[in-house]
C-alpha cells in the first residue's frame, strides 16, 4: 500500500514513535501560522492576532491527528506556504514594477 505522508515517514524513521504527535504538531503550527499570515491576515490588534493565533493552535491540534493517520496534512500544509510565498513575491514584484511605471 502506497504511503501518502512522506514527513510522516521521515520522522518515523529517524526519531522513532515517541514524540510523532508533538513533532507533527509543531510542523503544522509552523506551516499553518505561515500561511495565514501569507495569504489571510490583515491587520489586527494585537488582542485579536492572540486569539487568532490561539484559535490556530487549538484547530492544529486536532488537524494533527490527520497527521497521525498517515494523510498528508503537513505537506499539504508545506505547497500551500510555497504557493502563497510564491504569489506574494510576485504580487510584491508587481506592484513595485507599477511604482517604477508611474
Amino acid at each position: 500500500m502506497y504511503q501518502f505522508s512522506i514527513i510522516f515517514n521521515y520522522i518515523l524513521d529517524a526519531y522513532g514513535e515517541d514524540n510523532m504527535y508533538w513533532t507533527l504538531y509543531v510542523l503544522n503550527l509552523i506551516f499553518g501560522a505561515i500561511s495565514y499570515k501569507l495569504g489571510f491576515a490583515r491587520k489586527l490588534s494585537l488582542g485579536k492576532n492572540i486569539i487568532v493565533y490561539f484559535l490556530l493552535a487549538i484547530g492544529t491540534l486536532v488537524i494533527t491527528v490527520f497527521s497521525i493517520f498517515k494523510l498528508p496534512i503537513t505537506e499539504s500544509l508545506i505547497i500551500t506556504t510555497i504557493v502563497l510565498a510564491i504569489y506574494r513575491f510576485r504580487l510584491h514584484h508587481q506592484r513595485k514594477n507599477k511604482q517604477e511605471n508611474t
